[in-house]
């Protein structure tokens, strides 16, 4: 989606109500600097809000995600159009997320690594090397949690047995055996435990 397109868009139908920024905001219960946000194409309106906005400026929301007024002959491929750009951008978004995972899972087994060698090679021997090893363990888990709320965030989990596609909890996900992103998990289609590979598209 454009949002400098967007933003120009409802700037257009807002100066058409006779309205500005601040009466519009208002209208919303929000502050007239989000109006100004959309209008620069700095963000888009929270969903939230979008159906009151489209209201207000006699709009629809597919002419609001669109950024331009749409006819009727051409509001079938429009919507076309719109679902495949809100698919690729779902998509980057989860390739992002992805990516931002495994960064995190890198940088911290580094860590972790040169940590222990420190502690093996330059602290002497005694409760004090045991303390520290622990200690790198527990720094290192923080952050692979975080990665696992990402992993789970993103995608599904394919079953082996059934092929369908499981979005397990964080719960169930941390709880379950796993080998990398390929986790043991119980399949609500076919009821049976197998090891499920994690799948991005889902």
């Amino acid at each position: 989606m454009d949002q400098i397109k967007i933003g120009r868009f409802i700037a257009e139908c807002r100066k058409q109500k006779e309205l500005t920024q601040a009466q519009l905001a208002e209208r919303l219960g929000i502050t007239d600097k989000a109006v100004s946000k959309w209008e620069r194409g700095l963000s888009l309106p929270d969903s939230s809000i979008m159906l009151e906005l489209c209201a207000l400026l006699g709009i629809t929301v597919n002419e609001l995600l669109n950024g331009e007024e749409i006819s009727m002959e051409n509001q079938n491929q429009k919507n076309e159009e719109l679902l495949l750009e809100m698919s690729k951008e779902l998509e980057r978004k989860n390739k992002t997320i992805w990516n931002t995972m495994w960064v995190i899972m890198g940088v911290c087994m580094l860590g972790l690594f040169a940590g222990l060698f420190a502690v093996a090679h330059f602290m002497p021997e005694g409760p004090w090397q045991l303390v520290a090893i622990l200690g790198l363990c527990v720094v290192f888990l923080i952050p692979c949690f975080y990665a696992l709320k990402l992993e789970v965030s993103v995608g599904a989990y394919k079953c082996k047995n059934c092929g369908h596609e499981i979005v397990p909890t964080y719960r169930e996900a941390l709880w379950a055996m796993h080998c990398g992103t390929t986790r043991h998990l119980k399949c609500p289609a076919c009821g049976k435990r197998t090891w499920c590979k994690k799948v991005i598209k889902k």
